[in-house]
């Protein structure tokens, strides 16, 4: 248990009958008339659903205990995508739904984070970006060096995104794993 006076970004709250929410932003307020009142930011750790939920000051709520820890992605077995922990070798397989969009970018060798709840999984965090071969694109035309176009490129991974005209097959890219963005090409 913890009181909203000691709300942290990234703490975990176990709310609504045993939902876990991670606190995105908090606010504490002190109104000119009136009990003072905590603002929050609510992300539902599951479902990805943000809300905003405000409580009264010094009020009790329940933490919950996230384990982070990172692993590496080995191999895909079936459905499930199979991490070690690089401290324990401990293997742990992931179901797709899980992994969820990480799973467009990632490829044997990867580092992710994976955060589990009471031996469960709840999601697979990977990097802000991460560096990708491109499998096949479109061979680009002379001119389209500096034009704003873009054109589709299947990753290695066999996801597709848009790049710039003058990618081509077998370059290695930046990749947003937030977005699928383009971010840059990678030095060598």
């Amino acid at each position: 248990m913890a009181s909203t006076n000691d709300l942290k970004n990234g703490m975990v709250l176990k709310l609504d009958g045993g939902q876990l929410w991670s606190v995105v932003e908090f606010q504490h307020v002190k109104p000119g008339k009136g009990p003072a009142f905590v603002r929050t930011k609510l992300k539902n750790v599951l479902s990805g659903k943000i809300v905003d939920k405000t409580f009264n000051a010094g009020t009790k709520v329940e933490t919950a205990t996230v384990d982070r820890r990172g692993m590496q992605f080995s191999y895909m077995d079936g459905d499930y995508f199979v991490f070690m922990d690089m401290e324990t070798f401990d293997q742990l397989h992931i179901d797709r739904k899980v992994v969820g969009d990480a799973a467009n970018y990632l490829i044997e060798g990867f580092d992710a984070t994976v955060a589990q709840h009471e031996g469960e999984v709840l999601y697979v965090e990977l990097p802000a970006a991460v560096d990708l071969t491109i499998k096949h694109t479109e061979p680009g035309v002379q001119g389209d060096r500096s034009t704003g176009g873009s054109k589709p490129a299947e990753l290695e991974t066999g996801y597709s995104i848009q790049v710039p005209l003058f990618i081509v097959t077998g370059e290695k890219i930046k990749v947003d794993t937030r977005s699928g963005e383009y971010l840059g090409r990678v030095n060598s």
